[in-house]
């Protein structure tokens, strides 16, 4: 007789072993759980009433077009009837009723096409999820952040219930099951506990410990020149013995430590650009607590970036530095140059580079649901009790907005396959958030998201001093991320016409944190590039050319195209006016 896959593979013996492993991560996990400490509770950063009007408003608007909901109902009907016609017969087309992006990777088991059972009861899921988002997109009288509300609750629900999450309608986990006579849910089972039992409300990545700062990541060596009570700042080895006489200043957003650009040596931006001859600084923020509530958004430029740019140039003898920026460090970048401009200093900044940045927060797609007023005010008064926002909740919420990614599949690998995750830097580093303070997130959700003010001329102040993107002449290039869920790069194009000086923009392909890593040696991804601003994105993507590999030599090239390129002497830290404090990457990076 043929054996069926989901028969039994293992030897009994091995099926023993198996159990006694999980048996024993079940005494370990109840101990934990039974020594864990209660976690003090503290207000909700979000407004549940504000989730509740959304979804009453969704019903409302239902119920007030019976016309529309009857047409989608007979739809859905015809629909319904044609799956049961052809459910669980032996099919040769098995494609998917409803497209599956090729980033979903939930349905790539062969079985889910190739077996009956399986192949229905995803074609079911399917085509439940599309006339649900179908309903939801179409109610009228919602919009704006109430509408992207209620399409997150949706796709929350959506993701959630989806077959691949339970055991008996995800193949993998049936295979699995019968591989270890059952061993993998008890195991799994207790690894739930042990999260449940650090109190911190996310599934757990186990990996091997293979990454270790300053030694397999993060690595790139150098020494901690500067710090204040915000920041250290890095300066690089040379690793060439001339240098372009411009050094490079980094600036990361808060709420990730700085080395998503100084992961493992052979994706290292950081080790790149100093094979590249460059000197490059680095900004490592303090991972602030309840000491560090007051300091807002003119706290972090000033006596962040600008205090940055000051202690590179005393340490190299540069006139002026090169920035260059990601994620919301590059909206502080831009608020950095125009007040550089509004106090007549602007040639200390010979040229910006913002990646995966916003200043034009006006098309923010899923983030918008969170923009919201209820919600800015219960978050408001969740950061008064604390003083800032913890790294936990940061991540939750991201982790939220890629659920599939972040959430689920860990839910599978951990609690239903016990199968340790592939180990990831990239995930590693995501995972080692940072706090941010409270005044800071006012000033910035309130003036920068909430209000969008850096798309209208000095309705934004810091210090007192109107905030003008449009004065701001130093040459600035823009580098967006195709499939950016976090920064889309329509709205990243759209930031790019409000600066005053010359503009380059550059399209890269991947997501947000893949596309930045991108080391020409891998070869991947793929740019675009183009000669002009023009009125919309999708105009200048069609004229748009596309180039293979990484954006990174292009950038290179960009950056010696910016004032004189001349070569000086290696610069080894240390050896001008600031001395060697310790070595990279510093004590900042591991603050807890």
């Amino acid at each position: 007789m043929t054996k069926t896959p989901f028969e039994p593979s293992a030897p009994e013996a091995n099926i023993a072993d198996m159990w006694q492993k999980a048996l024993g991560n079940m005494n370990a996990a109840l101990a934990d759980l039974a020594h864990a400490k209660p976690k003090p509770v503290s207000g909700k950063a979000y407004d549940p009433t504000a989730l509740l009007r959304t979804m009453t408003g969704y019903a409302f608007g239902l119920a007030a077009d019976p016309k529309k909901l009857m047409a989608a109902q007979n739809e859905a009907v015809k629909q319904w009837a044609d799956f049961w016609g052809g459910a669980f017969m032996p099919k040769q087309d098995t494609t998917p009723p409803v497209e599956i992006p090729r980033s979903d990777r939930r349905f790539s088991a062969p079985e889910w096409g190739d077996n009956p059972y399986f192949r229905s009861v995803r074609d079911a899921y399917l085509i439940a999820a599309k006339q649900m988002r179908e309903m939801v997109a179409d109610v009228p009288g919602l919009a704006g952040p109430d509408k992207a509300m209620g399409e997150f609750l949706l796709d929350q629900y959506l993701n959630a219930i989806a077959p691949t999450n339970f055991p008996m309608t995800n193949p993998d986990v049936v295979k699995r099951t019968a591989e270890t006579g059952g061993a993998n849910l008890v195991s799994g089972f207790a690894n739930l506990l042990q999260d449940v039992a650090a109190g911190k409300g996310v599934v757990k990545r186990r990996t091997s410990d293979i990454f270790r700062k300053g030694e397999t990541i993060a690595a790139t060596p150098g020494s901690v020149v500067f710090q204040n009570d915000l920041f250290q700042l890095i300066q690089y080895d040379p690793a060439t013995p001339d240098v372009h006489e411009t050094p490079l200043v980094y600036v990361p957003p808060l709420v990730n430590r700085y080395y998503m650009i100084d992961l493992q040596p052979k994706s290292s931006l950081v080790k790149w650009l100093v094979d590249q001859g460059r000197t490059v600084f680095v900004i490592s923020w303090v991972n602030p607590g309840a000491a560090h509530r007051d300091n807002g958004v003119a706290e972090y430029v000033r006596d962040g970036i600008v205090e940055a740019m000051d202690a590179a140039r005393a340490a190299t003898g540069a006139k002026s530095v090169d920035l260059f920026s990601f994620c919301l460090g590059g909206t502080l970048v831009a608020v950095a140059l125009a007040w550089l401009a509004a106090q007549k200093r602007e040639k200390e900044a010979n040229s910006a580079t913002l990646i995966g940045s916003m200043v034009d927060f006006g098309d923010m797609r899923d983030w918008s649901a969170f923009v919201h007023e209820a919600h800015l005010d219960a978050l408001d008064n969740h950061l008064e009790k604390q003083g800032f926002i913890d790294s936990t909740e940061l991540q939750q919420l991201f982790s939220a907005v890629r659920a599939n990614d972040l959430i689920w599949s860990s839910v599978v690998n951990h609690y239903l396959l016990d199968k340790e995750a592939p180990a990831s830097d990239l995930l590693y580093w995501f995972e080692d958030g940072a706090r941010i303070p409270q005044a800071f997130l006012t000033s910035y959700n309130r003036g920068l998201l909430h209000g969008n003010k850096l798309t209208q001329a000095g309705a934004f102040e810091m210090d007192g001093v109107a905030i003008d993107l449009g004065k701001i002449k130093t040459p600035v290039m823009l580098i967006a991320l195709k499939d950016d869920h976090v920064s889309a790069w329509e709205a990243v194009y759209s930031g790019a016409k409000l600066f005053g000086g010359k503009v380059s923009f550059v399209l890269g392909g991947s997501g947000h944190n893949a596309g930045v890593i991108n080391p020409p040696a891998a070869n991947k991804h793929g740019y675009w590039t183009g000669d002009k601003l023009v009125p919309t994105a999708d105009a200048w993507f069609d004229k748009a050319i596309r180039h293979e590999g990484s954006w990174w030599p292009h950038w290179d090239t960009w950056l010696s195209a910016q004032g004189v390129d001349k070569l000086v002497p290696a610069r080894k830290p240390g050896s001008g006016k600031l001395k060697a404090i310790e070595p990279a990457p510093g004590s900042y990076v591991s603050m807890d």
